[in-house]
């Protein structure tokens, strides 16, 4: 257990953390998760950049990073199913979309796994996690700024910027469901000699 994979286990914490602080609708709730949500995302880059630098680049790493930021995103995306965000809500079929495209890249892990090689994740997915923490990361800052009375200057423009009636919401969400299909169908072709292999 080295840093960096200290660092992907403190994000598995940080998510029930936000799991629970959702679970209060108002303010108060709503800043924890904010919080709490912003800093796993951080940290996704900040333990493989550690990795990287350090040398401590291993096996556990490259499966442990991943997982984290799949029970991460899903979720948030499971909350934002559930819950209208200024009457704008994330369609059940996109958290759907995600969450078989994650087990189906977890199952093609572990077929790699079994043949004594390791599945790493790719740039599109690294691109495609970027819009989803996005989305997830406005939908917060919308949900905390707009349950305050009085937000503050610099509030009310995180506020106006995060709004579900304007372009970041829909773009970053829209993407994301694009890259995921597309990302996922390159992790089916990257795998398909294991996949044969393994019939």
């Amino acid at each position: 257990m080295n840093l960096p994979n200290a660092i992907t286990v403190s994000r598995l914490i940080l998510t029930a953390v936000f799991v629970a602080a959702v679970g209060f609708p108002g303010t108060t709730g709503y800043m924890i998760a904010l919080i709490t949500f912003s800093v796993a995302a951080a940290t996704d880059w900040l333990d493989g950049y550690l990795a990287r630098k350090l040398g401590l680049v291993t096996p556990l790493g490259k499966l442990l990073d991943p997982l984290a930021d799949k029970i991460l995103v899903c979720a948030a995306f499971v909350y934002f199913s559930a819950q209208p965000v200024n009457g704008y809500h994330c369609p059940v079929w996109v958290t759907a979309l995600i969450i078989a495209r994650e087990f189906l890249v977890t199952g093609l892990r572990q077929i790699a796994v079994e043949a004594g090689q390791v599945l790493a994740a790719d740039r599109l997915g690294k691109w495609k996690t970027t819009f989803q923490l996005t989305f997830c990361i406005t939908g917060l800052v919308w949900l905390t700024f707009s349950s305050m009375k009085d937000a503050g200057a610099f509030g009310s423009l995180l506020r106006d910027w995060a709004n579900p009636k304007s372009w970041l919401m829909p773009v970053s969400l829209w993407t994301a469901v694009a890259l995921t299909m597309i990302s996922g169908a390159n992790y089916v072709w990257s795998s398909r000699k294991l996949l044969v292999a393994a019939r």
